[in-house]
């Protein structure tokens, strides 16, 4: 393992082929901390992995949360992990949230589409061969900078990701998560609901940008799986909940695919029988797309 790498204007590879690193890297929200292992044999692709709604600032929660290192440990890509960006969306806001006294406007978009992929190149990522997935929040983020940003990525994957926002209710319940993780202001990121900032960040109204693209879409339907074992009180808490979040992704996901289909865009899905929404089933979903993403990336 190597400890955190400062940031620099023009970064020189210090890692070796598939060692771990922890990048400060220069953006217009400050310096954010990237998590990163390097492609096993020096390949310049890399994979993008998106967190989730209460993403840490500390660490990425695939890196602890799941075996995804150790998944692509000897793959010839590189992974690619930001930290932070709670409640983001992983886009560029309109304005910091007045509700929590945040005092930076999120410009996560930005940072991963220019910031991020022009400080890699330094280390021999290419900012053009870029594969990108996330679970929930990160899901439908995926799909979004994958179809705004087709000449970085070649592949989007969503796991559990709300992926038709402009659904029945889904704003209004995005309001509420949002304020639940973090006290966010909604208006903040993408106006009122009748802005058409949500729409620009909707993977479903903007199905037609994704023709073209390797896609991977899974959801689960919320029944408990092999996964689950409740025992204390809290547990059946935090199972009921990941029950009622993974039957909504899954009804996100059913949806989307007919979507695609009547645009003739195909796409590779999985819907396993049974699962909720937590770290293990999308830890198994990560090894279940390696195979289409290392094919994609031609990175093995």
């Amino acid at each position: 393992m190597f400890g955190p790498t400062a940031a620099s204007a023009t970064p020189a590879r210090s890692a070796p082929w598939g060692g771990y690193d922890e990048l400060w890297v220069p953006s217009s929200m400050g310096n954010i901390k990237v998590q990163v292992q390097w492609a096993a044999r020096g390949g310049n692709a890399a994979l993008y992995l998106l967190d989730g709604l209460r993403a840490q600032n500390d660490r990425n929660a695939w890196s602890f949360e799941t075996n995804a290192l150790d998944q692509y440990r000897n793959d010839n890509i590189t992974l690619v992990m930001p930290v932070g960006g709670e409640s983001s969306f992983y886009t560029d806001w309109y304005a910091p949230s007045n509700f929590n006294a945040q005092p930076i406007t999120y410009r996560w978009e930005t940072f991963l589409t220019r910031e991020l992929p022009d400080f890699l190149a330094g280390y021999g990522v290419s900012p053009t061969n870029n594969a990108i997935i996330g679970l929930s929040m990160g899901g439908s983020a995926a799909l979004n900078l994958a179809g705004h940003h087709r000449d970085q990525f070649k592949f989007a994957g969503s796991l559990s990701g709300y992926i038709n926002i402009s659904g029945p209710g889904m704003r209004e319940a995005i309001r509420v998560a949002m304020f639940d993780a973090g006290r966010y202001n909604v208006d903040s990121m993408w106006g009122p609901p009748w802005s058409s900032g949500w729409l620009r960040n909707d993977p479903f109204v903007n199905a037609e940008s994704l023709r073209g693209l390797s896609m991977y879409i899974s959801s689960s339907n919320g029944i408990p799986g092999p996964y689950d074992h409740p025992s204390a009180p809290i547990d059946y808490f935090h199972t009921a909940t990941g029950m009622g979040l993974e039957a909504l992704s899954w009804v996100h996901a059913r949806a989307f695919e007919i979507r695609l289909k009547s645009l003739g865009i195909p796409a590779t899905y999985s819907f396993p029988p049974a699962g909720i929404h937590s770290w293990p089933y999308w830890s198994a979903e990560l090894w279940m797309a390696r195979g289409q993403i290392l094919d994609t990336m031609n990175a093995w």
